[in-house]
């Protein structure tokens, strides 16, 4: 390791040499505009001796591992650019995971991250030792949205406290009145109506399974629902979408590894933080209104109970209970709870307009066990193992979020063999669990037998991880896992599925993989049954 002679006092001398007012050791006699000249000179040397030194500590930083997992050697400032290449981060660490192993090190520009793959070195790190990778890892998009607001992005009471508030709140809300399950089978009933209207002409089916997540969400948090073809649903919908596809783009990636310099640069990802702008104002109008219509006996809504805590927390100035928390709550419902929900399904369908054998047989299914003249439960898994299988397939295939959400490490700790230091980020892939195969017999293929026993009953899979584990698993997992099976089962109890291409033609890769693996663009034909 070396180091640059011109640090610490003689850094100081150098600043003093350029800045002393006498321009010691020279000519007294030189001209004035000499002297500007000269001034400008020793300005510009002074820069690039500061960048020099800025250059050589970061590369110093970035380069001293210690007993860190061994990964690819980082260059200064850029770092592991060259082998971890924006647009291609999963596959680009997938291919290191084949050279240093199941936990390496690698780093974005300056940002040092530790890789976890596998479903063991998985379950240790964040169920075995939880309480240490439980912390938030950095996510410079979200940190510039939220400010360390919100149950999401941020760590500490304030993560306990709105995680434990929301979590409750999403199992609890509605009790005795509506239950979620209600909500969800009343839009699914809506939903078949609007697909009946295509008269089983092929359609893109994004913006019909995009509408029946949202307003289930909707009907939760803000305590209405909007008709097919609102404007401003729409609008929103719109919004979400591009906004995935954004952070899940070369420019998503690359704000992540460089985002003091992508602050200042022109581009697509400063949509992000406009369409982040219009979710905050379209919430912010709902709370307005629940504040002015508030009753204490009678929540309406999410943000009903949210404002109640409010009100009772009002004389603790340690609460986190303030509007500055719901905003980014309430935007981390909508984004996590419409667009995971909404994706899955169409993966779903396109999953099993590429193997109709597979449609039949739930079809079958739901005609021996709930036939066609009343609404799916939930309940009804319990009796259809084949279909509760092909849902899991679906999850685990399409590997919704491969890269997980970034955690960090609260303290130092010595995992299988070395260090990692308090505050590193790490990354939990798990896609290397979904297709982990000494979990599954044919990880790469879509096949529901992962999740049939011998005798066709469902068998649970401890590698089925779409949610994550531990202590930062998703927080909507209870309400995602319901409306992904009743809205599944409700589309192929009323419709047959259709493609316009060839089975051998739909193609299942992703459009985009970065924080979601994006589905490519699609046409289905709903035919009713």
């Amino acid at each position: 390791m070396w180091a640059c002679p011109y640090v610490g006092s003689s850094f100081d001398r150098v600043l003093g040499l350029f800045y002393n007012q006498d321009l010691a050791g020279f000519d007294s006699n030189i001209s004035p505009s000499s002297k500007m000249g000269f001034g400008a000179a020793a300005t510009l040397v002074l820069a690039a001796f500061i960048s020099c030194m800025l250059f050589i500590k970061a590369w110093r930083k970035t380069f001293q591992k210690g007993k860190l997992h061994p990964g690819p050697t980082p260059l200064p400032l850029v770092g592991n650019l060259l082998q971890v290449k924006g647009g291609e981060m999963v596959k680009s660490l997938l291919a290191l995971r084949n050279t240093y192993g199941s936990v390496f090190t690698v780093h974005l520009g300056l940002r040092r991250v530790v890789v976890i793959c596998g479903y063991e070195p998985l379950k240790e790190a964040l169920i075995d030792h939880g309480d240490v990778f439980v912390a938030r890892g950095g996510n410079p998009i979200f940190e510039r949205m939220f400010h360390g607001y919100g149950v999401t992005i941020s760590n500490g009471e304030r993560w306990k406290k709105l995680r434990q508030f929301t979590v409750t709140t999403l199992r609890t809300f509605g009790m005795g009145k509506r239950g979620v399950e209600e909500r969800i089978q009343e839009e699914s009933e809506n939903f078949v109506n609007v697909l009946r209207d295509t008269k089983g002409a092929f359609s893109d089916p994004s913006p019909y399974l995009d509408y029946l997540s949202a307003n289930v969400i909707f009907s939760i948090i803000l305590g209405t629902r909007f008709d097919f073809g609102d404007e401003k649903l729409n609008s929103l919908l719109r919004s979400s979408t591009e906004g995935f596809l954004l952070l899940s783009s070369i420019w998503g990636q690359l704000y992540e590894m460089y985002p003091g310099i992508m602050y200042y640069l022109p581009g697509p990802h400063n949509k992000l933080f406009k369409i982040f702008v219009g979710f905050e104002e379209f919430l912010m109008e709902r709370v307005t209104e629940n504040q002015a219509t508030l009753d204490v006996n009678s929540p309406r809504d999410f943000i009903d109970y949210y404002l109640i805590r409010k009100e009772q927390e009002k004389q603790n100035p340690l609460s986190e209970f303030h509007i500055q928390n719901l905003i980014p709550t309430l935007v981390d419902v909508v984004f996590g709870g419409v667009e995971t929900v909404s994706t899955t399904v169409k993966y779903g369908l396109l999953m099993l307009l590429k193997h109709p054998a597979v449609e039949g047989k739930i079809q079958e299914e739901i005609d021996r066990e709930i036939g066609q003249h009343r609404s799916p439960s939930y309940e009804d898994r319990t009796k259809m193992p084949y279909t509760q299988a092909v849902v899991h397939e679906i999850q685990r295939f399409c590997d919704l979020l491969p890269m997980g959400v970034p955690h960090a490490v609260t303290c130092d700790i010595l995992f299988r063999g070395y260090m990692i230091p308090k505050g590193t980020d790490v990354y939990p892939m798990l896609t290397t669990a979904l297709r982990d195969p000494t979990q599954f017999d044919e990880p790469e293929n879509f096949n529901p037998g992962h999740f049939l026993d011998e005798n066709g009953a469902f068998k649970k899979h401890k590698a089925f991880v779409p949610f994550s584990i531990g202590k930062r698993n998703c927080l909507g997992e209870g309400l995602a896992r319901m409306e992904i099976f009743l809205f599944l089962v409700t589309i192929l109890q009323n419709f047959k599925l259709k493609s316009p291409l060839d089975i051998k033609d739909i193609d299942l890769t992703p459009l985009e993989t970065g924080i979601e693996n994006v589905p490519r663009p699609f046409k289905i034909a709903f035919i009713p049954r």
